[in-house]
């Protein structure tokens, strides 16, 4: 008998496969992050042990018991190990907790975190790889850059020596018909391709942090390289 999760993972890949035929990419160009910020410690552990390596939290405090008992302890291969991706909003006070722990950073929007990773990072002897989140639907609620400021923004990252932008992330804003998304995720890839005709960067910023449970589809035909899936993968616990 099939367990929950098992349904839940076949049915998001046939979605995955299907997204990538129609738009003529393949399957292996996008990454799953399961974001296991409302689920539990046993149900993160279900989700690697399924084989989703990449896990996704948005605050080291609720992440804290997680990583501790899978990361801290690590048992069994290095490829079994988990890789975290911190996707939430960080304050700059909060980069000592999570820089050395999370491997990718999803949010990075502001000079004065960009200043605070560089320096943790330098300290620990590490590269962080970086997205840089752009607010690409204006909407108030919304962290990240204005488009406009992005360019700017990512010239004045070469001064920063232990991080590396490796692309761009975004949210769009939840929709009940999933393709009134389509021109946010077309947006951000089209700056992307911007950026790499006008920027020395372009070796290294290529990927698309974009698409979650509701969106995905239309985020991978759009591009995306990373796809952020909560709910629709690992489920959803009530407190």
């Amino acid at each position: 008998m099939s367990s929950a999760f098992e349904d839940r993972r076949a049915l998001v890949e046939e979605r995955i496969r299907q997204a990538c035929e129609r738009s003529g990419r393949s399957r292996d160009e996008v990454q799953i992050i399961a974001v296991t910020k409302y689920v539990s410690l046993d149900t993160t552990k279900e989700a690697l042990g399924h084989g989703y390596r990449h896990l996704g939290e948005n605050r080291w405090q609720d992440a804290q018991v997680k990583w501790e008992a899978i990361s801290s302890n690590p048992i069994g291969e290095p490829d079994d190990q988990p890789i975290w991706h911190f996707i939430g909003s960080l304050q700059t006070n909060k980069v000592k907790d999570v820089i050395g722990k999370f491997t990718y950073m999803h949010s990075l929007d502001r000079l004065s975190l960009a200043e605070a990773i560089d320096k943790k990072a330098s300290q620990l002897g590490i590269i962080v790889p970086c997205f840089i989140q752009v607010n690409v639907s204006g909407e108030d609620s919304k962290q990240g850059l204005e488009p406009e400021d992005l360019l700017p923004f990512v010239e004045q990252l070469k001064r920063f020596q232990s991080i590396k932008p490796i692309g761009l992330m975004t949210m769009a804003p939840y929709e009940a018909e999933p393709e009134q998304t389509r021109p946010v995720f077309r947006a951000l890839r089209e700056w992307r391709d911007e950026l790499q005709r006008q920027s020395n960067h372009t070796s290294t910023i290529t990927h698309l942090s974009m698409g979650m449970s509701n969106d995905f589809e239309v985020a991978i035909e759009e591009g995306a390289t990373w796809i952020r899936l909560g709910t629709i993968l690992v489920g959803k616990e009530e407190e």
